[in-house]
């Protein structure tokens, strides 16, 4: 094992495009930390650039207390495990799993030790004989990792592992991964373009967008004190609503209706007034008729256009007059990264609110809603830096 460090990293190629710019990170020994982002924000190039897959412009990676940008990568001393699973046909799954042992000249009795190891932890023990071709798409991702465990390298990097697995499977692999890593211990960099992932695998999590490093923290911290409008969207699921907004005095303006700025609010805003972009989570809101008169927080009419069951929770949609939409450089590109369906109020002005399952909310009736004003999320609409980060 050993921690992962990255210097001032960038990565330009030959036309001059720079897929990664000057990221620095530091991975500790035995972390595991996510790198998560749209498609083509840089993270599988950083991840390439540990791995020495990818040369360095500028910059430096340290593995442990050595440079290795110099470094083959089978010198590195980490293994790799990618999207597709890459084992041989024609080798059963004891075979896949010694062939870097076997490489690297590991004695036959040492090779079936730590393959009969490996096995154990991923439980593949009855399927060491089968080929790839008689394994589920779960047993052959299983089998990538185990190849990568006999190793006991310092770092394991992994790309999108778990993306070719269909939906349940993929909840099922991930819950495997995080005991795997867990257990083993090892410092762990993982790239994934799906937020969940991140958020429940991660220790912490490193948010990329455009070859930029945006926010590097754990989950609860991104999650509720994300540093911009690019990680306040792409953090949550659904994601964070977007509305205009107008600080004056004591009063922020929204279109839902004025709401009185709370102590706690007015505290983290400090003197900002003018127009903002506030940000309401869709957990924010609720049925005004499940909660008490007395309840404190923000209560208001909307019809609802459109109510999706979950089973446990209903997403209930509804429009605002939003004047055209939020209207900011930072939510435009957030909209074009993460695609504009998935950042609410950023273009229609429509907003989905997460309700509890008792609700009797219907699709074209008007209802009444409720907002916890005070998890309100105010944004510099220039900047798109989040007012009163700390």
């Amino acid at each position: 094992m050993a921690e992962i460090v990255l210097y001032g990293v960038t990565k330009r190629f030959d036309d001059g495009y720079e897929a990664v710019k000057d990221m620095d990170l530091e991975i500790k020994d035995g972390e595991f930390v996510i790198l998560v982002g749209p498609s083509g924000c840089g993270k599988s190039t950083a991840l390439r650039m540990i791995a020495g897959l990818e040369d360095v412009t500028e910059g430096e990676v340290k593995i442990g207390d050595e440079t290795v940008n110099q470094y083959a990568p089978k010198d590195r001393d980490i293994a790799m495990v990618f999207q597709n699973y890459a084992l041989y046909p024609h080798m059963t799954v004891r075979q896949n799993m010694a062939f870097p042992l076997k490489l690297a000249g590991v004695s036959d009795e040492e090779t079936n030790k730590k393959v009969e190891e490996a096995a154990k932890i991923l439980d593949l023990q009855e399927h060491l004989d089968r080929k790839p071709a008689n394994l589920s798409g779960g047993q052959r991702q299983r089998v990538a990792m185990g190849r990568a465990i006999v190793r006991d390298p310092k770092a394991f990097l992994m790309d999108e592992p778990l993306s070719n697995l269909d939906a349940k499977l993929r909840v099922q692999m991930r819950t495997e991964v995080s005991r795997l890593q867990r257990d083993l211990g090892t410092t762990t960099v993982y790239v994934t373009h799906d937020q969940t992932e991140a958020m429940t695998l991660g220790d912490r999590v490193a948010v990329m967008r455009a070859g930029v490093l945006q926010q590097v923290g754990t989950p609860a911290e991104l999650y509720q004190r994300p540093e911009n409008i690019f990680v306040a969207g792409f953090i949550g699921s659904p994601a964070m609503n977007f509305m205009p907004a107008k600080i004056e005095g004591d009063t922020v303006k929204l279109p839902i209706g004025d709401v009185k700025l709370t102590d706690e609010l007015r505290k983290r805003l400090g003197d900002a007034l003018g127009d903002v972009i506030a940000g309401a989570r869709p957990e924010a809101f609720e049925d005004a008729k499940l909660l008490s008169d007395d309840k404190p927080g923000q209560k208001f009419k909307a019809k609802i256009d459109l109510v999706e069951s979950m089973g446990s929770e209903l997403y209930a949609y509804f429009g605002i007059d939003a004047g055209g939409g939020v209207q900011s450089k930072e939510l435009e590109e957030l909209a074009a990264d993460s695609g504009a369906a998935e950042v609410p109020g950023s273009e229609t002005g429509q907003v989905v609110a997460r309700l509890d399952a008792a609700s009797d909310v219907k699709r074209g009736q008007e209802s009444e809603l409720w907002l916890d004003t005070d998890s309100l999320h105010f944004f510099d609409p220039s900047s798109g830096k989040r007012l009163g980060a700390d």
